[in-house]
């Protein structure tokens, strides 16, 4: 086996939701795996922390302060890593947010909020670095879903069906841009410790929150909650040409909790 393919070595990577989380573990984690990366979401201040971890690492980095949620801010976002790298290689659509919100009593703008990040963001911004390589030759786009987009839970069924739409916009997008050399694939992650999950048990006291957090380790097969370095880790592969046959595939991350 030739490991060298699992290196990012000169490859351009674009990342959002980039200041924390699954985000920040896989702007390091392609770092240390040779590539160069801009890093995206909305706070500014967090990016510039995470830009000087990438470079930490010796590799170049770009902070640029984006709403993924908004067309024009996608088309500068993409304009300015063109400007500063010459092209995009990797795409990484992990921006995302949850609302809870029972079905019976959602709100538009509850609705709107979700779709305009979870979905809008990823459909619109692939678009935009798709054409970007495709005139140089093609590159790798990975999504970022959710086991809820294959099992939705109550009250976060908006979140559910924008995951779900994720996965199915992942094949379609790899049925269309196979021919530009684009492979477009998923990880949908099962609970992972970032300030998402967290944020589910935001209403709990402490002890309540220490008894959810326990309960929901124990229903994971491998008896805990995930890491963000281990989605990083699915990342690099997909990211690099060991994965040069694998499209339109969605990779459930989660500790065996949907068996």
């Amino acid at each position: 086996m030739d490991i060298s393919q699992f290196s990012l070595e000169g490859r351009i990577a674009l990342i959002t939701g980039g200041s924390r989380g699954i985000g920040e573990a896989t702007a390091v984690g392609f770092a240390k795996a040779g590539a160069d990366v801009i890093v995206t979401s909305r706070n500014l201040e967090e990016l510039d922390r995470v830009a000087g971890l990438v470079r930490h690492e010796g590799r170049k980095a770009l902070a640029v302060a984006t709403h993924v949620g908004r067309l024009p801010q996608i088309r500068e976002l993409v304009e300015k890593a063109v400007d500063e790298f010459g092209r995009i290689d990797i795409l990484v659509n992990n921006a995302g947010t949850s609302l809870a919100a029972p079905m019976i009593d959602l709100e538009e703008k509850v609705w709107d909020t979700v779709m305009n990040l979870n979905l809008k963001g990823i459909i619109f911004l692939s678009q935009a670095a798709a054409r970007v390589m495709k005139e140089n030759g093609g590159g790798k786009i990975i999504n970022v879903a959710s086991i809820n987009g294959y099992k939705p839970t109550s009250p976060t069924v908006t979140y559910a069906v924008s995951k779900a739409a994720v996965i199915m916009a992942t094949r379609g997008l790899a049925l269309e841009w196979a021919q530009y050399g684009i492979r477009v694939n998923a990880i949908a992650p099962g609970p992972i410790e970032t300030r998402l999950l967290n944020a589910s048990w935001a209403f709990l006291s402490e002890e309540d929150k220490a008894g959810a957090r326990k309960m929901l380790a124990e229903q994971v097969p491998l008896g805990r909650i995930g890491e963000p370095k281990e989605i990083a880790d699915t990342m690099i592969f997909l990211a690099s040409d060991a994965s040069s046959y694998i499209t339109g595939q969605t990779f459930t991350v989660d500790g065996g909790l949907l068996i």
